[in-house]
């Protein structure tokens, strides 16, 4: 059960020293830790195995790169735009996205621990067979997301908006969506199972049990 889901928040000095992004190609490995990055702008990046640790972005854009295997531990995002980035197999541990446009973000095959997405856009973002333990999905737009076969455990949607999400093969056992709204989204039977829902919900999917509902 999601009830009382506990999501740790990264754990950042507040006094960080300023530094650019491109400083990841001064190490041997790409690799920042310990340093804010604000205003910056990336566009077309292909970084494998990046590292970063203890850092902080701000209004900041990452577009259309891939960071496949990241590696990323205590690391806030606000007011960034990450759209059409890849972090494919990634590791992403305490880390906070907050007012962030985060479309076509890719997360597949990802591990997220003490994940926090607040007041995000994240339409059309990939979550396939990713991990996802805790994670929190707060005020945020995930139209169109997949999440084929993902494994969610201790993860809340609260107010967010789900319209055509894709959940099929995954299991919504506990978990709560009855504070998000939606017309329509892509669920089987088997993974509906024990999820927590709105009455209103509940007549909606209804139909997918071959029940009609009398007024």
């Amino acid at each position: 059960m999601t009830k009382n889901l506990k999501v740790d928040l990264p754990k950042i000095h507040p006094d960080l020293e300023e530094a650019r992004f491109r400083n990841i190609y001064m190490e041997e490995d790409p690799y920042l830790q310990e340093c804010a990055i604000t205003g910056d702008f990336v566009e077309n990046e292909d970084v494998e195995k990046l590292i970063l640790s203890k850092v902080t972005f701000n209004n900041a854009t990452i577009m259309d790169s891939s960071f496949y295997k990241v590696d990323m531990t205590d690391v806030i995002f606000e007011n960034c735009d990450l759209s059409n980035t890849n972090f494919k197999e990634g590791i992403l541990y305490r880390i906070l996205f907050k007012d962030c446009k985060l479309m076509g973000l890719d997360l597949e095959l990802a591990n997220l621990r003490h994940v926090t997405f607040e007041n995000c856009k994240l339409d059309m973002s990939e979550f396939v067979e990713a991990d996802l333990k805790p994670v929190l999905f707060e005020n945020s737009s995930l139209k169109s997301a997949n999440f084929y076969d993902t494994k969610l455990n201790k993860v809340k949607f609260n107010q967010c908006n789900l319209e055509d999400v894709d959940f099929t093969e995954t299991n919504l056992n506990g978990i709560d969506i009855s504070t998000c709204k939606f017309e329509h989204i892509n669920v089987d039977i088997k993974s509906l199972k024990g999820c927590i829902v709105s009455s209103e919900q509940a007549i909606g999917f209804s139909t997918l049990l071959g029940l009609k509902v009398k007024e």
